[in-house]
């Protein structure tokens, strides 16, 4: 009775959020991470950057971004006359939290000549003292399209590391990294495909070394959807967050997908619900504001990377 009553709920409040979406000219984006029932009534689904792009191409005139922080500013570096709202202001993300502009500039001192590339998992400030950004998709080529022999890459260090196995170039990375991703090993893989005769498991980029090694396939989420909707296999060992599965189950109804590990979940991603996105629309709350000294250099970057 409970779960009916709350699967009640969550319908009425999900009718409330595309009547104030409406009301209010404004597109809900969702990031593939987050919770079921918002991506569920989400007019746009996907990586952080890909939304950012999608929004600006819509009239809406309120962007309305279900993520961690880094992606709501990443979609008003975008759209400079559209208003970007982060639903729960209290989103973020532990990897972004480990550098600074200070240290990017730091960095560029110890290295000169050296072009720094900035993930797209990366504050405004960090974008704006880098030199190109990059996604876990396009990582590998916006390095290898770089002339300079060393390239400084922010702030992951897995996602430097896997980079590093497709190029001739020395990359310096900064030691961060994402905790969710952290967490499958080897072992859980081994374990899994026991279980699980026949398995494809598919890592994200973020993860670790061994992980990595342990893949029968590496792609970013986008990348992702692609290859289990055409792979063959019928069983998937998903490396990544396991709210990628909703869609995924979603897309391919025949294909059983298992999570790499169990406790695979990123809080931040969690923290938005759909009374968030409620309470942020009726008091246009949770506004993203970036200074345009800021935004503008944040731009470049961007930019640069989406000329190649």
């Amino acid at each position: 009775m409970d779960n009916a009553v709350n699967k009640e709920d969550i319908k009425i409040k999900q009718e409330i959020v595309k009547s104030l979406l409406k009301k209010k000219n404004a597109i809900l984006l969702a990031h593939n991470y987050q919770r079921d029932e918002i991506q569920e009534i989400a007019d746009f689904q996907g990586d952080s950057l890909e939304l950012s792009i999608k929004a600006n191409k819509t009239g809406a005139e309120i962007i309305v971004f279900c993520g961690v922080k880094f992606m709501a500013e990443s979609a008003a570096i975008m759209n400079p006359d559209k208003t970007v709202i982060l639903p729960n202001e209290n989103a973020g993300c532990p990897m972004v939290d480990m550098i600074t502009a200070k240290d990017i500039i730091n960095l560029k001192k110890a290295h000169p000549g050296a072009p720094v590339v900035a993930y797209v998992n990366t504050s405004a400030e960090c974008k704006a003292v880098s030199d190109i950004c990059c996604t876990s998709a396009n990582a590998v080529k916006i390095v290898n399209s770089l002339r300079s022999e060393k390239v400084i890459m922010v702030p992951d260090k897995n996602l430097g590391s896997y980079v590093q196995r497709f190029t001739d170039k020395e990359v310096i990375s900064w030691p961060g990294y994402c905790p969710p991703h952290k967490m499958t090993t080897p072992e859980d893989v081994k374990v899994l495909k026991d279980k699980y005769p026949g398995a494809v498991f598919v890592a994200h980029p973020e993860s670790t070394p061994p992980t990595i090694d342990a893949a029968d396939h590496v792609s970013s989420t986008s990348g992702m959807y692609k290859f289990v909707r055409e792979s063959k296999a019928k069983y998937f060992i998903i490396g990544t967050e396991r709210g990628i599965m909703y869609r995924m189950f979603k897309e391919n109804p025949d294909k059983i997908f298992i999570p790499s590990n169990k406790r695979l979940v990123c809080p931040n991603m969690k923290k938005t619900h759909l009374d968030d996105i409620i309470g942020s629309l009726e008091n246009m709350d949770n506004i993203i504001k970036i200074p345009e000294s800021v935004r503008i250099n944040a731009r470049k970057s961007i930019e640069n990377m989406l000329a190649l």
